[in-house]
């Protein structure tokens, strides 16, 4: 991927940003028929990529997606991920917390579901549901139980940038400690956004995907534009910046997304594990005594 391109898609750690300041249906010049070639290339190389990280047992992956209702978070997940051995990826969504997470930090509940050296994780949605919804609803944080908090008006500027520091130092622990995270914010218009829940209306297929929720919080669509700048505002760092993924167009979405993660994976080097001469020994030994009986029972066969 060309380095100009990928300049135009990533928050600059340390500066302001606004939603705006990216584009929702760039394509970088690229075909829907190239974009889908490229797909599936890298889905191979993707599993090949992964088959090596987990013979490593040295590094794993954290992919975190966020977006708007109707971004395209699922499809891109499954399109993407579609080659990798299920054994080697997890895959998590976080919705409203229970009442187990509420009586825990914010934290607790993506810290138990961080993927193992090894694994790629993927999170739909994450920890950032923290610095968003909660900032767009702030009542919702009446219910977690937090020292100093009892009304809304306790909610200051100060508290956001303070939780901002703590999503920043998590990140910061996980990527010294092998977890690289990878955060894709898929970046789709509003006048996209209606047009896939009308779809999801219209289809008989797609009817499932649509609830009242989605349409409800779409009308805090320029609450949340400005939440999801502060967000790409203080949370961009060089350990772990945002990309902000143009996601009108499902089709190069899918591909740079898929890009971007084997690009990451690939330069961490991942290989299988060197057999040492005494190992290699050992080996050989067994595969010839496994032949022996082989050929010992087709004897008796015979």
């Amino acid at each position: 991927m060309k380095k100009e391109f990928l300049k135009k898609i990533i928050a600059t750690p340390g500066e302001k940003h606004q939603v705006s300041d990216f584009s929702a249906n760039r394509t970088g010049k690229m075909s829907r028929d190239e974009a889908n070639i490229l797909l599936r290339e890298n889905v191979e190389k993707l599993a090949e990529l992964q088959d090596k990280l987990y013979a490593q047992d040295q590094y794993a992956i954290l992919a975190v997606f966020q977006g708007m209702d109707g971004a395209g978070k699922d499809g891109t997940i499954k399109n993407v991920m579609s080659g990798i051995n299920p054994h080697g990826c997890q895959v998590f969504s976080f919705k409203q917390p229970s009442s187990e997470d509420l009586d825990h930090d914010y934290l607790w509940r993506i810290s138990k579901c961080l993927p193992e050296r090894g694994r790629i994780g993927i999170f739909n949605r994450s920890h950032y549901e923290d610095v968003l919804v909660t900032k767009v609803h702030p009542e919702i944080l009446l219910k977690n139980k937090l020292p100093d908090i009892r009304t809304e008006k306790d909610i200051t500027e100060k508290f956001w940038k303070k939780r901002y520091k703590q999503i920043n130092n998590f990140e910061e622990y996980l990527v010294e400690n092998g977890i690289i995270v990878i955060k894709f914010f898929l970046n789709v218009s509003q006048a996209e956004q209606k047009k896939r829940f009308i779809s999801r209306l219209k289809e008989d297929a797609k009817n499932w995907k649509f609830s009242s929720s989605d349409f409800e919080e779409s009308l805090h669509w320029d609450k949340y534009m400005k939440v999801y700048s502060d967000v790409l505002s203080y949370t961009s760092t060089p350990h772990a910046p945002w990309h902000v993924i143009p996601a009108d167009n499902k089709w190069f979405m899918r591909y740079l997304v898929g890009q971007i993660i084997c690009d990451k994976v690939a330069a961490l080097k991942p290989d299988y594990p060197t057999v040492t001469p005494q190992l290699n020994e050992e080996l050989e030994k067994y595969k010839e005594l496994l032949l022996k009986e082989s050929k010992t029972k087709k004897q008796e066969q015979d």
